[in-house]
């Protein structure tokens, strides 16, 4: 059974620890009654740009959102088509689908389950308008050679950074490499809000005011509608909770790379392969993923003992039901489905005790010695 009481994502302790800070963020904004675009939207947006090292920083609905209008900014449409991964949330595809655009997928590096960059120079054609890595369980993808390939062919990047808010490539914050990158603050991340909420970050003057319009339905002044655009305003309590949240990310990340540090030494030796941090990349662990190759049997006694744990992704994209009439045959990218049989992420959060780790890593080994 599951004594220690362990939460896959243990978000009321953390709350309780800064209960304070959060509660008067609030009460702010319920005493001002802006409760759309209020202040705070445009301070976490500066504070977010200023820790990301990015020109601008413009918050909207949620991650998945992000990724919409950071396509609609690029007017990606019918006809053209994304290089992605197909292996990462339903969102990646799902807002290139929405669109009208083909998801042209790619496979993924074994060690870090991010796109393989070798893959992305040949999977490019006339039609190609965007390449859309994702930096998965908040490890980077390798930005340099698939930066280099989207220059060659002068194709812009979204980077999708929803699981990366803080990872580091080669010492630079993930987001800012590409055109623009796409963060979500979905409750359980590493930057959590108390719901749903997204951002969009880039370097480029134009496409930040035209981001900026797209998330107010395509305007400037209200009731003037100049393009195409969708209501995915931020929420003035999610971007109040946020900028208080942000002050302690770093600390939090160190809390979770610690706790990864240690799961690594629970696990050396054993039969299961545990995460890999490339030389380039600053791992913020928003999961932690091992592979184990009897998965399914493993997963099964967790669930039998109550012991949280989480399959990120079963089911590659390009065989989901929703997408067949974009996908691709079972069998077209080995590695994305040896990733999906084998994945299995454990409990990863900042108030992870060594205790519950050690309980964890036991029951885990005992499954796949029986």
């Amino acid at each position: 059974m599951n004594p220690l009481n362990i939460q896959m994502v243990d978000l009321m302790s953390q709350y309780k620890k800064i209960k304070p800070e959060i509660d008067d963020a609030i009460h702010r904004v319920l005493d001002s009654g802006m409760y759309i675009l209020g202040k705070e939207v445009g301070e976490f947006e500066a504070a977010a740009a200023k820790y990301l090292g990015t020109k601008h920083a413009i918050g909207c609905a949620s991650g998945t959102d992000a990724l919409q209008v950071a396509m609609m900014a690029l007017e990606i449409g019918p006809g053209d088509e994304v290089i992605t991964t197909p292996f990462t949330f339903v969102a990646t595809t799902e807002t290139i689908v929405l669109l009208g655009a083909k998801p042209v997928y790619v496979d993924i590096e074994p060690q870090s389950y991010n796109i393989d960059p070798a893959a992305v120079a040949a999977a490019i054609t006339p039609n190609t308008k965007a390449i859309l890595p994702v930096h998965l369980y908040g490890h980077a993808a390798d930005m340099d050679p698939i930066m280099a390939v989207a220059k060659k062919h002068g194709i812009p990047v979204i980077e999708d950074a929803a699981q990366a808010m803080g990872a580091e490539y080669r010492g630079r914050k993930v987001g800012g490499i590409g055109a623009m990158g796409c963060i979500s603050f979905f409750p359980s991340k590493n930057l959590g809000a108390f719901g749903d909420a997204g951002m969009v970050v880039t370097n480029d003057d134009v496409l930040a005011a035209k981001l900026r319009m797209i998330i107010l339905h395509g305007s400037r002044k209200r009731y003037y509608h100049e393009i195409l655009g969708v209501n995915s305003r931020m929420d003035t309590l999610q971007a109040a909770i946020l900028n208080v949240k942000l002050k302690h990310l770093e600390q939090w990340h160190e809390a979770r790379r610690s706790a990864a540090q240690f799961y690594n030494e629970l696990f050396k030796g054993k039969p299961v392969t545990t995460p890999y941090e490339a030389p380039y990349a600053r791992h913020i662990f928003h999961q932690y993923t091992l592979r184990i190759p009897n998965r399914d049997l493993v997963a099964a006694t967790l669930a039998q003992k109550k012991i949280p744990h989480a399959i990120y992704y079963p089911v590659p994209l390009y065989v989901q039901q929703a997408y067949e009439s974009v996908g691709r045959p079972a069998g077209s990218f080995p590695q994305t489905e040896r990733a999906a049989a084998e994945v299995l992420s454990l409990p990863m959060h900042t108030e992870l005790t060594e205790e519950q780790q050690q309980f964890i890593a036991h029951a885990v080994l005992e499954a796949i010695g029986s």
